[in-house]
């Protein structure tokens, strides 16, 4: 197998072309001017731009194949909306059109059904916050959104929140070298309770085989329900270091309990 050969949907990236700048600008240009073989070949040149934007969502249990055959209908519409006048970059355009197009079919397509009356709210709503959003990239409120489309704004909120994509406490928000920290870390938990922990656990004499440090991080992490991102600012290290030690000082707390 070739090295960063990946193949999806019968395509196999490894052979895909690989164009410069003044070749995507020419292929533009004549797409735009009707040419199809053109488009064709300026399509098949950002596949990869969708394979990488596929990989956010793989953890959704969702057909990757599927997923890629709709991040291509987004390339596509992001090529042929794409203005050349502007001074931006292809994939700066074409990437949230491709993850549009993906979160869309996620919605349509998820188990916990919407109905047909609520997401045309939420289209609305979303059309609206648009059209109401200043040129310094102030968004409009709920109450200015509601008061356009002459909804009350419990309905405007309910519909909103009602296409959210559902998302997982083990969904990585950062990883490096393979240590992933995850959105739960990130949530603090005020239920948490030291008298808890001793009581059902018996830790007190795990604690005591740590050092200051990763004895610190536990209490203020398990005892105090504080977030990784806050230990770390408190205590002067990054918050992967955080994850690392918090991990390695379980693992240790393991032989004693």
């Amino acid at each position: 197998m070739a090295l960063n050969k990946v193949e999806i949907c019968g395509v196999e990236t490894s052979t895909l072309p690989t164009l410069s700048h003044d070749e995507m600008q020419d292929l533009m240009r004549r797409a735009h001017g009707g040419d199809e073989e053109a488009r064709r070949e300026l399509i098949q040149a950002n596949l990869r731009l969708v394979l990488s934007v596929i990989q956010r969502f793989h953890n959704r249990g969702e057909n990757m194949d599927d997923l890629f055959q709709v991040g291509c209908i987004g390339l596509m519409k992001g090529l042929d909306n794409f203005d050349m006048s502007l001074n931006v970059r292809l994939s700066t355009y074409c990437v949230p059109m491709i993850i549009g197009e993906i979160r869309r079919y996620l919605r349509d397509n998820n188990a916990v059904r919407v109905s047909r009356s609520m997401r045309d709210t939420a289209y609305r709503a979303l059309k609206t916050r648009d059209t109401l959003s200043t040129g310094d990239g102030k968004e409009p409120t709920i109450a200015e959104i509601a008061k356009t489309m002459e909804l009350p704004e419990e309905d405007v909120v309910l519909a909103m929140e009602a296409i959210q994509d559902p998302v997982s406490l083990f969904d990585p928000v950062y990883q490096n070298d393979g240590d992933a920290i995850y959105l739960m870390d990130q949530i603090q938990d005020d239920r948490v309770s030291e008298d808890d922990w001793v009581r059902d656990l018996s830790i007190n004499r795990a604690l005591d085989k740590l050092q200051d440090r990763e004895r610190n991080i536990i209490r203020q992490r398990y005892f105090q329900g504080r977030t990784q991102m806050e230990v770390a600012d408190e205590i002067g290290i990054s918050q992967a270091q955080v994850s690392r030690l918090e991990k390695a000082a379980l693992q240790q707390m393991r032989k004693y309990i």
